[in-house]
């Protein structure tokens, strides 16, 4: 029996669409990659653009990106890939450059499995001062809380309470949304070592980050890892100083990352509720999606579809609750799954706010754990992403239950087919008390159990059209709400009234004390005459909101959504309207109309325009 080739050799060939040839098609301008374990030729289950699995691999040609001066020359000589809890003993940056890092990015962090402690973080830099608490939060975060039977190296994410020592941090304060957590995102590998008593490795490598951005975290550390492996601790100081050199995230800006010797495109959304298009980006010239990256969408690879595969039916049901606020138990076989998914029902939300938590990966160990799990009803809008069987009995009394793994293994993979749920709900989507209010698309529908059972290029489609159409229901289901609160703007007329006058006293009688008014004035003051003195009139603002008045202007003018009646059409808007989600999408919009109205108009604006009425 062969023996199984190291995983450190893995090339940094970010992505593959194939497969072997009976089932996928090869495309030219991606690299294959094969997995080879003990001797037995194996199609790899993710490729590493977005992985939740990256199998070891042999020598391929690297894709072409364009290449940056952002990495070093590495001998084999140099190499430390076996390299333990010291590896950023030498590492060492100038306290600005520090603080450069630290607009993307908190801290790198390795954790090990202790056999004594279980996961121990035994490397962070830049240092963190966490609590134990905090400490045990994060180690148990970064590992994978499901059995791993297979070596490989799998990314996940998770979302845990910002440490205390950071909360007031200037760097974290200036460059997030500062929503109160920290994101994680782990390169778990799993690999034999004949050293250790349990005869494997398992160690994390862990990005974290103030800042909500899967899809550019899962990319670039997809490559750290897997370079990491091969050449240890200076690709981890490397890679610091890479991140140090880019420009500042400013919402909305299109940048360019240098990293370890590749060039991306990142583009960023312009607030954290703002919905990324991957039509748009294809707009550009010359989009390429391996180096274009929406930095807020969730990781696309390997086809969302995959995970759906015992729901695919229910989906419109599972959209409806997210809208609705109603908390979610999202239960998979692994937390790349779990992590993956939780990512994409967020985003379904956008430009809609959330209004509950949400955790891609949550373990038992959480600091949050007994408030968000216990006898009491869950939290309204909670998604949270768990793998432990333990939930299953913990949660029976929540409404909703979203078991992700395959139904069957027809058309799988040997790869494929090792990673079934054995234990755990059921697979598919369980409800005690939702009842759908929207018809499906029955061709989409249709479409997605067609590719369920294709080539990987096939779900990729189906799975960026079911993105699609689920995000534009999401604007659709916002128009009713857009076109009432458009007559809530104050009018034209409103904002060019003449001002109304402010009725103040004389200067006199503003500015002298009573005491110091002459005994024969007093009676006089008591009378005095106002004086008539222009001021600025009161600012416009957005009309008050009223259910009544939207819900009769929903009743004559519809909504684009296919609802079963028109019962059920108000009922849906009616619920909608007592969530968070909805307080939350109000303010925002006030924010915004409120903003604009506070704008003066140009010199001579409102004259010309009254004259011309």
């Amino acid at each position: 029996m062969a023996e199984e080739e190291d995983i450190g050799l893995y090339n940094l060939a970010r992505r593959s669409d194939s497969s072997t040839e009976t089932h996928r098609k090869r495309n030219p301008r991606r690299p294959s990659i094969v997995t080879v374990v003990h001797g037995e030729e194996r199609t790899p289950i993710k490729s590493p653009s977005n992985p939740s699995l990256v199998p070891p691999s042999p020598k391929v040609n690297t894709r072409k990106l364009s290449r940056s001066n952002t990495l070093p020359k590495l001998s084999r000589a140099d190499s430390s890939g076996g390299s333990t809890g010291e590896d950023f003993q030498n590492l060492a940056m100038q306290p600005s450059k520090v603080q450069e890092l630290r607009r993307w990015i908190l801290s790198l962090a390795i954790v090990d499995f202790d056999l004594d402690y279980g996961p121990k973080i035994t490397s962070v830099y830049p240092s963190l001062e966490l609590t134990d608490a905090e400490t045990t939060n994060l180690a148990f975060a970064s590992f994978p809380d499901s059995p791993q039977t297979a070596s490989g190296s799998y990314i996940h994410s998770f979302r845990i309470r910002l440490p205390q020592s950071l909360a007031h941090s200037q760097n974290v304060r200036d460059h997030s949304a500062q929503d109160g957590f920290v994101y994680g995102f782990s390169h778990f590998t799993q690999r034999r070592d004949s050293t250790s008593k349990r005869g494997y490795q398992q160690r994390s490598l862990v990005i974290l980050s103030q800042h909500p951005y899967p899809s550019l975290f899962y990319t670039i550390l997809s490559y750290l890892g897997q370079s990491f492996l091969v050449h240890g601790a200076p690709m981890l100081e490397v890679a610091c100083h890479n991140i140090a050199n880019w420009s500042d995230p400013h919402p909305g800006s299109i940048v360019e990352l240098g990293f370890l010797g590749y060039v991306f495109t990142a583009e960023l959304p312009t607030s954290p509720d703002a919905q990324q298009s991957s039509n748009a980006a294809r707009a550009v010239e010359k989009y390429d999606p391996d180096s274009h990256i929406l930095v807020s969408l969730s990781p696309q690879d390997p086809p969302i579809i995959d995970a759906f595969e015992a729901s695919i039916s229910h989906i419109w049901s599972i959209w409806e609750c997210l809208l609705l606020g109603e908390p979610i138990l999202v239960y998979g076989p692994s937390a790349a799954v779990t992590s993956q998914i939780v990512w994409w029902l967020r985003d379904l939300l956008r430009p809609i706010p959330l209004g509950g938590d949400f955790r891609p990966f949550f373990t038992i160990h959480d600091v949050d754990h007994g408030s968000l799990v216990n006898p009491k009803p869950p939290q309204s809008g909670l998604l949270l992403g768990v793998t432990n069987p333990f939930f299953e009995k913990t949660c029976n009394h929540w409404p909703h239950i979203l078991s992700l793994s395959a139904s069957s293994s027809k058309g799988k993979s040997s790869a494929r087919q090792s990673f079934e749920l054995s234990v755990g709900p059921a697979p598919g989507w369980t409800t005690k008390t939702h009842k759908r209010y929207i018809s499906k698309d029955k061709a989409l529908l249709k479409r997605l159990e067609d590719a369920a059972y294709g080539d990987e290029h096939a779900r990729l489609e189906a799975s960026e059209a079911l993105r699609q159409h689920l995000t534009s229901r999401t604007m659709a289901f916002l128009v009713p709400l857009q076109r009432y609160l458009n007559t809530l703007i104050p009018t034209f007329a409103d904002r060019t009234a003449p001002s109304t006058p402010n009725l103040s006293t004389t200067n006199f009688a503003s500015t002298t004390p009573r005491s110091a008014i002459p005994s024969n004035v007093k009676s006089a003051f008591n009378q005095l005459t106002v004086a008539v003195t222009p001021s600025t009139a009161a600012p416009l603002r957005l009309k008050p909101f009223s259910e009544a008045a939207f819900l009769a202007s929903l009743k004559a003018n519809g909504s684009p959504l296919p609802f079963k009646s028109g019962a059920k059409r108000k009922e849906f808007y009616e619920r909608w309207l007592r969530t968070r989600s909805f307080g939350l999408w109000l303010t925002s919009q006030e924010e915004v109309v409120d903003k604009v109205l506070a704008t003066p108009f140009p010199s001579g604006v409102s004259g010309r325009s009254s004259a011309g009425s």
